[in-house]
């Protein structure tokens, strides 16, 4: 009899996604939504209804305690085995309003980037992106779009002119409130159009094997410097965590963000 950890590698294999429900405790999500929202519209450097955090557990660590869930990483060490790596945390808020986005594929897939896997790459899964829902993700509300099985594809619509920007076999990626959403970085999704008066909160958390190279994303390293900056580049940029932040992390957190201290 197959068990639930393998049922949910099969699904990552198959459809390019999973989600694990009640991951964040139903008397938390409630504070945990409003310090998030806040301090997303504070720090965003995107203009609203898009509210956009990098580098967000150096701000807000209202989520580091849940981080480390067996069933998160349990899931993650599948395919990349031990010592992953949080590479990115971004804190996000779309609010009302906000309009639908282009399908494409995250770093280090995505094409418009200067730090990138070139097109074709190879069927490997490398990056891991969840999406921890501090609010139900509904239809209405712009739950995340996304194509089913697109994560086997040798390219993604990042690539201009190449796809077009609607797809029959697209879908919501729809989920309650405590749930976190692990998709393939290859995976094609996009932004939804918000059509409620409520924003739709989450952190974006994404693991990392520690033989992918994270340098690129990090301000002030030698391959950011070489790689990105010294053709005018860009691709994701992830601010360092202050010492003083770092030291008050959860002791299980911080070798999956070692590398991230400023």
């Amino acid at each position: 009899m197959i068990n639930e950890l393998d049922s949910q590698i099969n699904q990552i294999r198959e459809s390019g996604y999973c989600c694990l429900s009640n991951l964040i405790p139903k008397s938390n999500i409630e504070g945990i939504c409003l310090d998030v929202s806040r301090d997303v519209k504070i720090h965003t450097d995107l203009p609203m209804p898009i509210g956009h955090v990098p580098g967000f557990l150096g701000i807000n660590q209202s989520l580091a305690p849940f981080l480390t869930d067996r069933r998160v990483l349990s899931l993650v060490e599948a395919f990349f085995g031990p010592h992953i790596r949080i590479s990115m945390h971004t804190g996000t808020v779309n609010g009302p309003g906000i309009e639908r986005g282009e399908f494409h594929a995250d770093w280090p897939y995505n094409q418009s980037s200067t730090a990138r896997i070139p097109a074709p790459y190879p069927d490997i899964p490398m990056h891991f992106v969840t999406f921890w829902m501090l609010t139900d993700f509904t239809e209405d509300n712009g739950a995340t779009f996304i194509v089913p099985g697109s994560h086997h594809k040798k390219d993604n619509p990042s690539s201009p002119g190449k796809y077009p920007g609607f797809y029959p076999q697209e879908k919501q990626l729809l989920g309650t409130a405590g749930t976190v959403a692990i998709l393939d970085a290859r995976l094609w999704h996009a932004i939804a159009p918000n059509k409620t008066q409520q924003e739709r909160v989450a952190v974006i958390i994404r693991y990392a094997p520690w033989w992918l190279n994270l340098d690129p994303l990090r301000p002030g390293t030698v391959d950011r410097s070489d790689i990105v900056d010294a053709v005018g580049g860009k691709a994701p940029h992830v601010p360092a965590i202050p010492g003083s932040i770092f030291k008050m992390l959860p002791e299980e957190l911080k070798p999956l963000l070692r590398h991230s201290l400023g």
